[in-house]
């Protein structure tokens, strides 16, 4: 029996690792090695492919589970947090290049209505690639990404309304007002479905599918939920993308979003790189180095302009000015989205085929060049702003640092609890008990729901999974211990996390003793074996690491065996009785000197005796934006100054006090 859609999937599969392959080895972005194999293989290049309506089906899936995964590792509440650059600037930006652009397209000599149409046509910006790329590299939780997500959320709801409006100007539309008024209709209705599911629906489903401890039907409920609300947003005269967004909004809300993101992570890939291709396929290129030069100074001009319209949209939302143009530089390309769009123009006549094909191989282009641009996008804007321009623009316009491009607060320097048995438990409490910081990766439904209300930080995932390794912070954790009973579930566990980190300390549990070595071997630092007493050796050593004094965790075993593992039975917390059972941390800070009188200012370390006087060590000075670690007694001090310094919580306030 002949497939084509088989075939053209080993030839799609085939051409793509090859030639990714290669650009991984020049160090290029792999996004440009599925663009680029489209281009060889469509219908323009080869004509390798045969059941290319099918493969374009297929892509859709990509662009569906991307949006997908982004919503999953948001929440309803971040979401209502960036709220005004969704509406603000957004619609600013859509407003700027619908300007531009359509002003630009209209002196050409082209109608009033074809310009509005291709404006239409160049506020778009590339959903799939923009977030794929910014994923890629963890840029997603900083000002620019969130900015950039923001943005183009209202895009894939305003190309609804564009739709509409086209039919309109090209003066073919019989009833849009009542269409209009179903739309806003049918929204609010998807909206409040959203809210609901998300409270109240999903929790509880996904909480009796988790109990279940079936990963099939976990996979299964995960996919047809995501499915189910992109149709019925699909149905309601939304875009898919959008709906698989709010999918993903919906399952946030629960604590097994970690570990569906885990699940589908693997599908979205290949998905998502089946998408881009299936973009690439669209350019023709005899068309494209017919009119090359046309097509690169157009390119040229759309880059100017949305980047142009997109920083202004996000400036005035009182941005700093390197994350105003690092959201500029990351949507200056046209989307997808554009796509489906420019056919409803060919229907109605707003949009000639010479004119679609010059629209069709500047977006690819731009596509292509989006993954080099964001990748030098820090480079670009820091040059910028070292021009005269650039500086004049930091200093007159923007005065508001409120916004600076800042992660997300996360866990660091913390303990990493796989399995909430017995002896994660036990731990858990002696860390608690101890103060040290700490996360808990846990399989079991019932478990996490009840620490969850217990108040314990719990995630509920696969720990063999990367992503949930991920998400527990595990490049800044600084011990793991594996307390969980499957053996090859441990070593799978262990290679993952040396995979990620080579120098977190790692500490196993395991039954037997002859499973020492060859988990040593894999990469765990400690293994103990269930004939020890488990639990007071895994948090003793524990401790160790934390650098908590011998004699303090001597008196809590002798306190823990005294009053017969009392504390492991208890729920409530215990009463501390130790002096200090704290993480050392040395009172590492930094002040910086303010006063400009001459006790300090201009003087140096020796002359201003600063040990003898306050008790201080200082480690080092930042300088005009030079940060130097030698220090010796004749380093001079000057006003502004940044000084970091070491000592007792005392001394340092009283020289902080001495300098300001």
């Amino acid at each position: 029996m002949h497939t084509p859609l088989l075939q053209d999937f080993v030839i799609l599969l085939g051409f793509s690792i090859l030639i990714v392959f290669l650009l991984q080895r020049l160090k290029l972005p792999s996004i440009l090695g599925f663009l680029v194999t489209g281009i060889i293989i469509g219908p323009h290049g080869l004509s390798l492919i045969k059941a290319s309506d099918q493969i374009e089906v297929i892509s859709e899936i990509g662009v569906i589970l991307l949006l997908f995964v982004i919503g999953m590792e948001l929440s309803i509440k971040q979401l209502a947090s960036i709220k005004n650059t969704v509406f603000i600037g957004g619609s600013l930006q859509v407003g700027l290049s619908i300007l531009f652009s359509g002003v630009t397209y209209y002196f050409l000599g082209k109608t009033m209505e074809e310009a509005v149409f291709v404006g239409f046509l160049f506020s778009l910006s590339s959903t799939a690639i923009v977030l794929k790329i910014l994923q890629d590299r963890n840029e997603m939780k900083t000002a620019h990404g969130r900015n950039a997500l923001a943005i183009l959320i209202f895009q894939d709801i305003v190309v609804v309304p564009m739709m509409l409006i086209t039919p309109i100007l090209s003066g073919a539309s019989e009833n849009v007002t009542m269409s209009i008024i179903m739309l806003v209709v049918k929204s609010i209705i998807v909206v409040i479905i959203t809210i609901v599911s998300a409270r109240y629906i999903v929790p509880k489903l996904m909480y009796a599918v988790a109990k279940t401890n079936s990963k099939e039907l976990f996979l299964l409920t995960t996919i047809a939920i995501c499915f189910a609300v992109a149709f019925l947003t699909s149905e309601a005269g939304l875009s898919l993308a959008l709906g698989a967004f709010l999918a993903g909004l919906i399952i946030s809300e629960s604590e097994y979003s970690h570990q569906a993101t885990s699940i589908i992570l693997p599908f979205r890939e290949l998905f998502t790189s089946i998408f881009f291709i299936s973009i690439g396929m669209l350019l023709d290129l005899a068309f494209f180095f017919e009119h090359i030069g046309i097509i690169l100074l157009l390119v040229m001009a759309v880059f100017l302009v949305k980047t142009l319209a997109t920083s202004i949209a996000v400036a005035v939302l009182r941005y700093p000015p390197k994350t105003v143009l690092l959201t500029g530089l990351s949507l200056f390309q046209i989307g997808e989205f554009a796509f489906i769009l420019s056919t409803i123009g060919m229907e109605y006549g707003l949009l000639s085929h010479e004119v679609n094909q010059y629209f069709l191989s500047v977006s690819i282009v731009s596509m292509i060049f989006t993954p080099f641009v964001i990748m030098f996008s820090h480079t670009i804007s820091d040059k910028f702003l070292s021009t005269k321009l650039g500086r004049r623009i930091d200093n007159n316009v923007f005065s508001d640092t409120e916004n600076e491009d800042v992660l997300d607060h996360e866990l660091s320097n913390h303990l990493i609890i796989i399995g909430f048995g017995i002896n994660g438990s036990n731990l858990a409490k002696a860390a608690q008990y101890a103060d040290i910081p700490y996360v808990v990766i846990e399989m079991n439904a019932s478990i996490v729901k009840k620490s969850k209300q217990e108040g314990i930080p719990i995630l509920f995932g696969d720990a063999s999974e990367p992503h949930i390794l991920d998400t527990a912070n595990l490049t800044k954790a600084r011990s793991v211990v594996i307390a969980i009973s499957n053996k090859e579930v441990t070593k799978t566990v262990i290679r993952n996390i040396r995979e990620t980190s080579r120098s977190v300390h790692i500490l196993v549990r395991t039954k037997y003793v002859r499973e020492i070595r060859g988990l040593i071997a894999l990469g765990a630092d400690d293994v103990i074996p269930e004939e020890f007493e488990t639990s007071i050796e895994i948090f003793s050593r524990v401790m160790h690491n934390f650098l908590v004094p011998e004699s303090q965790i001597d008196q809590l075993i002798d306190y823990v065996r005294s009053n017969n593992y009392d504390i492991f039975q208890m729920k409530n917390k215990q009463p501390k009785t130790f002096t200090n059972t704290q993480i050392p941390d040395f009172n590492i800070t930094c002040v910086r000197v303010t006063c400009d009188g001459s006790k300090i200012n201009g003087r140096t370390i020796k002359e201003a005796n600063i040990r003898a006087k306050y008790g201080i060590s200082i480690l080092a000075i930042l300088h005009n934006d030079k940060i130097n670690d030698d220090i010796h007694p004749d380093q001079k001090i000057y006003q502004n100054d940044l000084l970091y310094i070491q000592g007792s919580s005392e001394n340092i306030e009283k020289f902080r006090k001495y300098v300001n």
